[in-house]
């Protein structure tokens, strides 16, 4: 360290005039210094937006919310508008909106055929509007899950047009697109994701025309939910060869034509193989696949899912039977290249500590660029195989002590039996998890000062989370806090790291001071 940036660390941590005069430092100022910002284990570079955002958006994953409007579970929940506040406040960048007809011709947003409750589109889109850009300059997208009639569909959208003004994108950006734009040249924009008719030429064509009472209908694929089909205990082999039989039907949809040419770089289309995407899926058009249908195409074509996701936005969504808003784990998901791995963000938990620490990376703008080997069309990347050039990470690190650890519910007077468990998230070869010995009754300020060792095979995806938790041989361990990160945004040298509730707020000054080392 260099004598100027040792003067401006004891200036500005030194809280004893004699010794910041003299250029030196307390122990007090040096402890104030180690738990300071500078000392995080997060690298403040990546604090800001640092990646290149001229690329397609096809090239960013890009963080996901499912059923936004729930604050609970799927049955018979409140339906809060504060579900949308917060996902952008998170810097969700793409909500979904449950559509259905309302009372005076005001469509309404709830979970259709629940006890969810209802509220009215127009006051989501005014939420929307009043805070899609406080955290994050760069688009959102709001994915219609849509059951209105044409009517109402008109309804929505007027409310669209109306409220979100000219941060609406309703017409292409260039003549004659041949793939999607970018975060960059689409800042400040709200874009609609919704079925269309016809093409952007036509769109184009009809800009200004009056379309109102203008409805179109067309047949779409339709297939058996197997998401939800997998799930129940089939009750015969007669449905099973009934589905076999009728598993691929048409479906007749009405679209009012108002709603239709408001949806432009993402037109929602049905997915039904990777091959009928290959030969006719436009550069504009984007998939939904349910989770069990993913995790099966990931397993058993991850190499096809890969190349899909390099040209189509790809979303994920949660089981129908989740109706407790429980969520899948994204990695797997987020390791074939899918851009909007959807998750509920009102339950927390590991799933959301992953979507979480994976987005504190690029400023937490929502959009991470994807690794260069999924993005590369002549990509040898494979989930299961360790590449001759690959370029592995082998991370040291020395968890020394705890601050503070947060107090155990279990124990009156904090007297709680205190581990950490150090994770790997990433592709399978990747996924481990090692812990420290238990020190017993001190949640205060326990030291292991412990040395682990990890090889990590591809850096680029992994995701590295420590849980400090309070052993208990009767009821299970006792969850403490958390923090999730990149392996990649870490910082070397002596470094605390930060601990979160299970609902992700701050537990400070409760930390954990470790050391960080890594090679390439």
């Amino acid at each position: 360290m260099n004598n100027n940036i040792a003067s401006e660390i004891i200036q500005k941590y030194e809280p004893i005039e004699e010794v910041r005069e003299a250029r030196q430092m307390s122990i007090e100022g040096f402890t104030r210094y180690l738990c300071s910002s500078d000392c995080q284990l997060f690298n403040n570079e990546y604090e800001k937006v640092y990646q290149d955002m001229t690329h397609p958006l096809n090239d960013y994953f890009i963080s996901s919310s499912h059923n936004t409007y729930l604050i609970s579970d799927q049955l018979v929940g409140p339906s809060d508008i504060w579900g949308y506040v917060s996902a952008l406040m998170k810097g969700c960048r793409c909500l979904e909106i449950d559509c259905w007809d309302g009372s005076q011709n005001e469509p309404v947003v709830y979970h259709g055929y629940t006890l969810t409750s209802k509220l009215l589109f127009k006051t989501v889109i005014q939420a929307v509007h009043k805070y899609a850009f406080i955290t994050s300059d760069y688009p959102v997208v709001l994915s219609l899950e849509n059951h209105c009639s044409p009517l109402q569909q008109e309804v929505m959208a007027d409310n669209l047009q109306f409220i979100l003004g000219d941060a609406l994108l309703s017409d292409m950006l260039d003549d004659f697109p041949d793939k999607l734009p970018s975060p960059e040249a689409l800042k400040f924009k709200i874009l609609v994701r919704n079925k269309k008719i016809g093409t952007l030429a036509e769109t184009r064509e009809r800009k200004n025309s009056d379309k109102h009472g203008q409805v179109q209908e067309y047949e779409e694929y339709e297939e058996t939910d197997q998401d939800e089909e997998e799930e129940k205990v089939k009750e015969s082999e007669t449905l099973v060869i009934l589905k076999d039989n009728s598993g691929k039907k048409t479906m007749k949809v009405k679209v009012a034509l108002a709603l239709s040419d408001l949806v432009i770089y993402t037109k929602a289309e049905k997915f039904r193989s990777f091959h009928y995407s290959r030969l006719y899926q436009q550069f504009n058009e984007s998939n939904s696949i349910g989770e069990s249908q993913a995790r099966k195409l990931s397993k058993l074509a991850a190499h096809e899912f890969i190349l899909h996701t390099m040209k189509f936005i790809t979303r994920i969504y949660p089981k129908a039977t989740r109706t407790d808003s429980s969520n899948f784990n994204p990695q797997e998901f987020w390791n074939v290249g899918c851009q909007m791995v959807a998750l509920n963000f009102q339950t927390p938990g590991l799933p959301m500590d992953l979507q979480n620490g994976k987005f504190l990376d690029n400023g937490s703008s929502g959009y991470i660029l994807k690794p260069q080997f999924l993005r590369d069309i002549e990509t040898k990347f494979n989930l299961n195989e360790v590449l001759e050039n690959n370029n592995p990470v082998t991370l040291m690190i020395r968890l020394i002590s705890g601050i503070q650890l947060p107090p155990s519910s279990l124990s009156s007077s904090n007297k709680a039996d205190t581990l950490v468990i150090i994770q790997i998230f990433g592709v399978p070869n990747d996924e481990v998890k090692q812990q420290t010995r238990v020190i017993k009754k001190n949640a205060f300020s326990p030291r292991w000062n412990e040395t682990f060792t990890f090889i990590i095979q591809v850096p680029e995806l992994a995701l590295i989370r420590f849980v400090v938790e309070n052993q208990s041989r009767i009821t299970g361990n006792e969850f403490l806090g958390q923090y999730t990160l990149p392996v990649l945004c870490m910082s070397k040298g002596y470094r605390h790291v930060p601990l979160f509730s299970k609902g992700g707020q701050s537990l400070e000054p409760a930390a954990l001071f470790i050391y960080v080392w890594y090679v390439r």
